[in-house]
């Protein structure tokens, strides 16, 4: 997990004296580079970089961001520089499933996840979530129909807003969220599903797997976009199947691998690991 103080993240299309630009910037701001990594996208000709550093001089974040601008400029970045020494704010929803938001609190609890979960949001009551360990978190339940569906997003939008939610989590929120809502959380909302899709859309996909004889099954974690369960894909995983696996054993592998991918994606988030380069990402593992 990244222990640093602030991180960089830029991208530009590629030319010679980025990385000499930036590091002789940060170098002179009293930065010192705790980890860098880089990539040239050959089919676009677009350069990405990630920088994590510690500020060792008198120099704050508010003036480095100042400092960085004329060189953010010459070279055309696109960049952000955040500030790790505080948590990220991040809002989790959730259905009847709560394999996902269990692994995340646990993962919070430990440190594993430097963020502070704000609320939880559930189209579900509470006592569905009556064996879960919510640490006291404020627990709203939005329920929603057909007819409902405007107004509950609009609590949902004003829940962000309240909280300072800086990432919204669907762990297995199995609502689809309007192009709306999906326009404004933009870059900031995380989604898991399972791998199938589109081979087994609807109800039981485990079940349809196992009808069809698949031998892998997996889950996908991405960002939510307008474009259905197709917005730019941050981790992935998978895990063989074999003959003699039931549909109760295909969930129960699946619900295992949701909940790994979907913390590994959360985690590169807030460590902005992540890069958008038009419908894919750019990831940078630790």
């Amino acid at each position: 997990m990244s222990t640093s103080q602030y991180v960089l993240t830029l991208s530009c299309l590629n030319r010679p004296g980025i990385v000499a630009a930036v590091s002789t910037f940060l170098f002179q701001a009293g930065g010192d580079i705790r980890e860098a990594q880089q990539f040239d996208d050959s089919e676009t000709g677009k350069f990405f970089a990630r920088m994590a550093f510690d500020l060792t001089g008198a120099t704050d974040i508010v003036a480095l961001r100042a400092g960085f601008a004329p060189i953010a400029q010459a070279f055309s970045l696109t960049y952000q520089i955040t500030d790790h020494t505080t948590p990220r704010r991040v809002l989790i929803m959730v259905s009847k499933f709560d394999h996902c938001l269990v692994d995340l609190l646990y993962r919070w609890r430990i440190g594993e996840l430097a963020m502070t979960p704000v609320a939880i949001v559930s189209n579900h009551g509470a006592e569905h979530f009556a064996g879960v360990d919510l640490a006291g978190l404020p627990f709203h339940h939005l329920p929603v129909t057909r007819d409902t569906k405007m107004e509950q997003e609009a609590r949902i939008w004003a829940l962000v807003q309240e909280t300072g939610a800086e990432l919204v989590v669907l762990a297995r929120y199995m609502q689809v969220l309007s192009d709306a809502l999906s326009a404004k959380l933009a870059g900031r909302c995380l989604n898991i599903h399972h791998s199938f899709l589109p081979g087994f859309k609807g109800a039981k996909p485990y079940h349809q797997a196992h009808g069809r004889g698949v031998k892998l099954i997996g889950a996908t974690a991405h960002y939510v976009t307008t474009e259905l369960d197709e917005g730019p894909i941050v981790e992935q995983d998978v895990e063989r199947i074999s003959h003699a696996d039931t549909p109760d054993d295909l969930v129960r592998k699946g619900r295992d691998i949701e909940r790994r991918v979907l913390a590994r994606a959360v985690r590169f988030h807030l460590e902005d690991r992540v890069i958008l380069n038009g419908k894919k990402t750019v990831v940078f593992n630790a």
